[in-house]
């Protein structure tokens, strides 16, 4: 028998089992399909009940917000606080049970707003973006073997520029379920593509353009733009590409034949595009921007989902040049990473490793100073 000390513990700890194994809601329905009411947004027919998911999970992007679930019997609503989840069963011609979860998540959008800040007053070294010349006889081969004068045109930097996206987003489609060829400079990635009738990863698209915005005296750049996770499995790449003319960098998207202009049609860069994301400004992409000639761009998933997913850290090489990333013995390739303050993984700022595979050694550098990072060309 307990002595009575313990009794007060005892009774406690009964009390906490009790309310632990209190049953779930339940809510009926004779149909798998479910209305769902999230905050202001009716979404018809929206949700399909999956018994054999344990749970089945609906994600909410509105915080402090009712949501409610509408079987064709039955319905059961939640003020969803973000740092709960609710957990609810849904009986399915009263014998298959659904257990059913709902939980808050930011957007894209909402998770790149709390990434605005930088830190001008960054002054950790931080190697010069430099631009392979024109005259290289690699980018004056490919000039030539293209005929990339004619293609660009006889119009001022913005046209030469979009012309020449243009003509990539033709020449070579995208694929990102494969890996690029070994060999990735563009004389090379152009004609495994046309004899093998494959395409290219965004990478590989942005390494050709850069090649070829290179190779008419125009510096280029390609941007790797990642999500806030250090552990990712989708980022995209894009060319960051400077008008001479216009005085500023421009957002050139090869995998998309997609730019980016403010409402007054204005051309945008990566810079200008990320922070009117943040500030809720305009943003207008070219009407014909598409992938493959298969689908149209559209904006909202475009720009407000996807690029606001992987806008949130920038990185790109030090040299853009012919063969950029060309893991050759004794080569050394070095990148720059800009990150906003709230990123995880800021330090060290530097680091070094070579792989003895190809004697090819990597240097990372990380940033805060967008400044440096957007750095014009000399």
């Amino acid at each position: 028998m307990p002595s009575k000390t313990l009794l007060p513990g005892l009774l406690l700890l009964a009390s906490q089992c009790l309310l632990a194994q209190q049953p779930l809601p339940v809510i009926k329905a004779s149909s798998k399909k479910v209305d769902i009411r999230d905050d202001n947004q009716y979404k018809k027919a929206y949700w399909s009940i999956v018994p054999e998911a344990k749970p089945d999970v609906y994600t909410t992007h509105n915080p402090n917000k009712k949501v409610t679930f509408y079987t064709d019997i039955d319905s059961i609503s939640f003020v969803v606080n973000p740092k709960k989840q609710y957990d609810f069963i849904i009986l399915l011609n009263n014998k298959d049970t659904a257990l059913t979860r709902i939980v808050y998540k930011p957007t894209y959008l909402d998770i790149l707003k709390g990434a605005g800040t930088y830190n001008a007053s960054d002054k950790r070294p931080v190697p010069a973006f430099t631009y392979q010349a024109a005259a290289d006889t690699n980018l004056q081969t490919l000039r030539k073997s293209f005929h990339l004068d004619s293609i660009a045109g006889t119009g001022n930097d913005a046209s030469k520029i979009i012309n020449l996206l243009h003509w990539v987003h033709n020449l070579i489609p995208h694929d990102g379920n494969h890996e690029n060829p070994v060999v990735k400079n563009a004389l090379s990635l152009i004609a495994v593509c046309k004899k093998d009738n494959r395409g290219l990863n965004c990478r590989g698209l942005a390494t050709v353009l850069n090649e070829c915005y290179l190779s008419l005296g125009i510096p280029s750049r390609f941007v790797t733009c990642m999500p806030k996770d250090s552990v990712f499995d989708d980022c995209h790449v894009i060319n960051l590409v400077y008008s001479r003319s216009g005085k500023k960098w421009l957002w050139i998207d090869p995998t998309n034949d997609a730019y980016v202009m403010d409402e007054k049609g204005a051309l945008l860069d990566i810079r200008e595009v990320r922070e009117r994301l943040i500030n809720g400004k305009t943003l207008i992409v070219n009407p014909d921007a598409n992938w493959n000639h298969k689908t149209s761009v559209i904006k909202e998933e475009y720009l407000y989902n996807y690029m606001a997913k992987n806008l949130y850290r920038l990185e790109c090489t030090v040299a853009s040049e012919y063969d950029t990333e060309a893991r050759t013995q004794g080569k050394t390739i070095t990148y720059v990473e800009l990150l906003p303050l709230d990123a995880y993984n800021q330090l060290p700022q530097k680091t070094e490793y070579t792989i003895k595979k190809t004697g090819t050694t990597f240097i990372n550098y990380k940033t805060n100073n967008p400044d440096t990072f957007w750095a014009v060309p000399e």
